[in-house]
């Protein structure tokens, strides 16, 4: 088990900063190319912080474990809210400012309440798959009208033009590029095997350990760059990679089973997980635009998240 459980972090490690470089090359290649920062920004980066959680969920549905790919979509989503978001504004409260944000979080919402819907019936058919997936590029579309229609001078637009790489030469961006596309899947593939032994070996379910070791694992590019945005004051950027995360993660990695695995899904993601999910989802738009009127995440709301992580792990990990 030591073994494997160091296999898991090397692939972990791999995973990540194949993202990392998928990003920047995909950037660097937009921008020479003239497209506008903003738009890389909101659509780019934000699908590149999800890329291993895609990856991930189309690796296990290949080897049938759909459980474990439904389990990642719907424990990420819950990690970046209580454990990333929680840890970040507990380091420095977070502001919200920017109007594009204010018109994400409903969306964040909306595309809750439809996946929470789909699991209703403990199955994930094919086309609720391709619906989340057809909804998935028309957010893409619907985030780029966006960024074209942004109120001037919201700080968003700063904050993501300093993030998005510039002067990087052609050829290097598509080096990285390609080297992302590379270890992505593959890595992803070794990360899932290992997950699987381990979790066998202390015989979780495929669900749980979807849930927590991989939600966990893959979510962690998320509090690396949360933390480091906060740090420089990038209080919308840090927040808005969580949210647009987590609606990637339901249209595009929720997609993956329905799509490559259609079938049953275990009754505990349908009663227990995506309502919690769910629930944290909505306690965010109401931490965000509290009845103050304050518009911040302040560190008794970070105390609040960081709470509902741990309770609902000790809770799932009981439940095995």
């Amino acid at each position: 088990m030591i073994v494997e459980a160091l296999l898991f972090l090397l692939w972990l490690v791999v995973l990540s900063w194949g993202a990392d470089r998928f990003v920047y090359g995909s950037s660097a290649l937009a921008r020479n190319m003239g497209i506008s920062p903003m738009i890389i920004g909101l659509t780019i980066v934000a699908m590149g912080s999800s890329a291993p959680e895609i990856m991930v969920s189309a690796t296990a549905s290949l080897s049938g474990n759909t459980d474990t790919a439904i389990g990642n979509a719907i424990g990420s989503n819950i990690t970046n809210i209580a454990l990333v978001l929680g840890l970040t504004a507990l380091l420095k409260p977070l502001t919200v400012a920017s109007t594009t944000l204010k018109r994400e979080m409903p969306v964040l919402l909306a595309v809750s309440l439809l996946a929470t819907y789909f699991l209703a019936d403990l199955y994930l058919s094919l086309s609720e798959g391709l619906v989340l997936f057809v909804l998935f590029f028309f957010t893409i579309g619907g985030l780029a009208w966006m960024s074209y229609h942004m109120e001037k001078g919201d700080p968003l637009e700063q904050e993501t033009h300093d993030e998005v790489p510039d002067g990087v030469p052609t050829k290097k961006a598509v080096i990285w590029l390609l080297v992302g596309l590379v270890l992505l899947p593959l890595s992803a593939h070794f990360m899932v095997n290992s997950a699987v032994v381990i979790a066998h070996h202390f015989g979780l379910s495929d669900l749980v350990i979807g849930l927590t070791i991989i939600a966990i694992g893959t979510s962690l590019p998320e509090l690396a760059a949360s933390i480091a945005g906060v740090l420089k004051g990038e209080d919308d950027l840090a927040l808005g990679n969580i949210i647009g995360s987590n609606i990637f993660n339901i249209l595009a990695v929720m997609a993956m089973p329905g799509l490559i695995a259609p079938g049953p899904v275990d009754p505990d993601a349908a009663s227990r997980d995506i309502y919690t999910m769910l629930g944290l989802s909505f306690l965010l738009v109401i931490f965000c635009f509290n009845l103050r009127g304050t518009r911040r995440i302040n560190r008794f709301e970070a105390l609040a998240f960081l709470g509902c992580f741990v309770a609902y792990q000790y809770f799932v990990f009981n439940q095995g």
